[in-house]
């Protein structure tokens, strides 16, 4: 099975066959109640009628969710509405000894198939709607509400209830089984370009830097930029990949692509997954505190990146062993109008809902502390 036929078909299929089954076994059971009860009938010839029409659907049903393309959700609505329909002819059928004797309404078990086909189609919530939808009309059909009525009701809402949390299950299955085939196949495809390159770009990277260095000179400057370039791109072949566009994306993937002999970036063992918006946020702040160090704390000076994830929250520290920044120098700067700072660092945190600290000091380097709460949903997935 691939990725996209995993997508393509709905993995509550089987729940589907099982209704069309159990609607023609209580169907079975409907002719069986009419033949029996046919003589005390007030008009025999409405619960024929009744009977005609349950024989219908059920074709009609049948017929259409035997296909995926056809299990609509105006159809399955469609099904109630009939169910009902055909259950509240009943007191125009039954004669009253027989409601004394609480004989079978016309659509007897028959009725307790649409709440399933709510719960296959809308989940849990829609097969509790369904079964309660079906339990009024159930109390209505009966002229009144006895300890049948109420046991029938909860039994037609917890069947509705079952098959709608079944079905929700296995398309949740169906959905991370379809993301972890995706996840193997982008993985497998990276494998096989990571050997192809470092068969090639990587060993011709490693020679330019080992002999620019024995070279020195200019040849040593070469060297550098090979070596940054050759840990650039193992670090890019070497990283899981981080999911599709609008998924969640592995924020300590996307910084490991940072570092560089002057940069150290560290953090945890397993994947740090955030909304894909915020991870190009976040490396883009990253990537913009980097490019200060370069700028501004020298040729010689490092930088140290540290990711940790807190469970609610994720922090993301930056230091360098610069010269630090002067008292005021921040504000003079946005003040000119260089708002590199403000804008590429401060704002794209602040937009995130989270917090920026800056602790600097003349001769004492610069360390940014970067806070961001992790969404409740994905909180509660990390956990």
């Amino acid at each position: 099975m691939t990725a996209r036929s995993a997508e393509l078909h709905d993995p509550a299929t089987p729940v589907w066959w099982g209704t069309i089954a159990l609607r023609w076994i209580t169907l079975a059971f409907a002719l069986g109640a009419t033949v029996m009860h046919h003589n005390g009938y007030v008009r025999p010839w409405l619960a024929w009628t009744a009977f005609a029409v349950m024989v219908v659907w059920s074709s009609v049903t049948t017929a259409a969710f035997a296909r995926e393309s056809l299990r609509t959700r105006w159809l399955v609505v469609a099904d109630v509405v009939v169910t009902c329909t055909v259950m509240l002819w009943s007191p125009l059928v039954l004669s009253d000894t027989q409601y004394a004797a609480v004989a079978p309404l016309t659509t007897t078990v028959w009725a307790a198939v649409a709440p399933v086909t709510a719960g296959a189609r809308f989940g849990a919530v829609g097969g509790v709607l369904g079964g309660l939808v079906v339990a009024v009309s159930t109390a209505v059909a009966r002229l009144g509400v006895d300890l049948d009525v109420a046991r029938d009701g909860l039994l037609l809402t917890a069947s509705g209830l079952l098959i709608g949390v079944t079905a929700s299950t296995a398309r949740r299955s169906q959905a991370t089984l379809a993301q972890a085939m995706r996840t193997e196949a982008a993985t497998a495809e990276r494998e096989r370009l990571a050997r192809s390159i470092h068969d090639s770009v990587l060993q011709v990277l490693a020679r330019v830097r080992r002999r620019g260095t024995e070279l020195g000179g200019e040849a040593a400057e070469l060297a550098r930029l090979a070596g940054e370039q050759e840990i650039a791109l193992r670090a890019l072949v070497t990283t899981e990949p981080s999911g599709s566009a609008g998924e969640d994306a592995d924020l300590r993937a996307a910084l490991q692509l940072l570092a560089t002999p002057r940069v150290q970036v560290s953090g945890p063992a397993g994947r740090v997954m955030l909304p894909a918006e915020a991870v190009t946020e976040l490396v883009a702040a990253t990537s913009e505190a980097l490019s200060n160090v370069e700028k501004h704390a020298g040729v010689d000076a490092k930088a140290w990146v540290l990711l940790e994830d807190l469970g609610s929250e994720i922090v993301l520290t930056i230091r360098d062993d610069g010269p630090g920044i002067p008292a005021g120098r921040l504000e003079t700067a946005e003040a000119e109008g260089r708002l590199g700072v403000a804008t590429s660092i401060q704002g794209r945190v602040s937009a995130l809902g989270g917090t920026c600290t800056l602790d600097t000091a003349p001769g004492a380097g610069t360390e940014w502390e970067i806070r961001v709460s992790r969404p409740r949903q994905r909180r509660r997935g990390s956990r």
